[in-house]
């Protein structure tokens, strides 16, 4: 399985933005799905952003459409998660994921490589 390393949360104010970083140790075209879940405490994990990397197509869960984008640097083999308007529900911890058959983009069972995860405390 490829190797994900998240970085990037952090303590915010309502309102405020974060950047996350995934890192992947392999050519992140290898996988044509890569994603950004979180998990609050006492929730089950969610789907929040995805990219196919076959035409750059983006999926977002409600929660985040218009505030949240994913892109990505093929060259650095890195996905971001760009987070504005920042609000008390977005706090979770934040995993990057990889599957290389999705077909459902935001549901867990698709993704077998997962990050630690990276924390974003939004207060307000």
């Amino acid at each position: 399985h490829v190797q994900l390393v998240e970085s990037g949360g952090g303590s915010v104010q309502t309102g405020g933005s974060l950047r996350l970083s995934c890192v992947a140790s392999e050519y992140t075209y290898t996988y044509n799905s890569m994603a950004w879940f979180r998990q609050a405490p006492g929730k089950e994990r969610e789907g929040v952003a995805a990219l196919y990397t076959g035409d750059g197509s983006t999926y977002y869960a409600n929660s985040a459409k218009g505030r949240f984008t994913i892109s990505r640097d093929s060259a650095k083999n890195t996905i971001y998660l760009q987070m504005n308007s920042l609000k008390p529900e977005d706090t979770a911890m934040y995993y990057c994921a990889a599957g290389r058959y999705v077909a459902e983009h935001l549901e867990e069972r698709e993704y077998n490589s997962w990050g630690q995860g990276t924390q974003v405390t939004v207060s307000s």
